[in-house]
């Protein structure tokens, strides 16, 4: 991960900024779990991403993501070097557009990270388990305690037989 930090005084007069609010629905599903506060924030920053963002050429703002904002740090995402370079130039502008947000940082940092692939839905056909592989499931379904377990791995090895064309 390549990082870059531009640095410039912090201005003195500028207020913190307010996470917005969930609907309340929302909060009350997540009061128990410790979450709530957690879910505000991410909902904060996804509504101040392009609030930041209109601030850069449309180019630009396509291919950078607001990660964290905090005291000192305005953090974006970019997905290669080349725009991070890009975005550095225009930092000024987003600081600027922090302040005038409320946004007391004073630094912005611009981080390289590629997007992860994306995980198959299980669209493709489904290849028939070997029979190794069902002696392995039969094997482990004779060594657990758990009987709900063994009836479960037992019905696996037992349903992922070959079909009688081969296919």
């Amino acid at each position: 991960m390549m990082t870059f930090i531009m640095s410039r005084p912090p201005k003195t007069n500028v207020r913190g900024a307010s996470p917005t609010a969930l609907p309340p629905q929302a909060l009350q599903a997540l009061a128990g779990t410790g979450l709530a506060s957690l879910m505000e924030r991410a909902r904060w920053l996804d509504a101040l991403d392009p609030l930041l963002r209109q601030s850069l050429p449309a180019t630009v703002a396509d291919q950078c993501k607001l990660a964290n904002v905090d005291d000192k740090h305005l953090v974006f995402l970019v997905s290669s070097p080349v725009w991070k370079a890009k975005l550095r130039l225009h930092a000024d502008a987003l600081l600027d557009a922090a302040a005038a947000a409320g946004l007391k940082a004073g630094t912005l940092v611009v981080k390289v990270a590629t997007p992860s692939p994306a995980v198959p839905t299980g669209t493709g056909p489904t290849r028939p388990l070997s029979e190794a592989v069902r002696d392995s499931l039969r094997a482990t379904a004779q060594s657990v305690s758990d009987p709900e377990l063994r009836a479960q791995l037992l019905r696996l090895a037992a349903s992922a037989r070959p079909s009688a064309d081969g296919a």
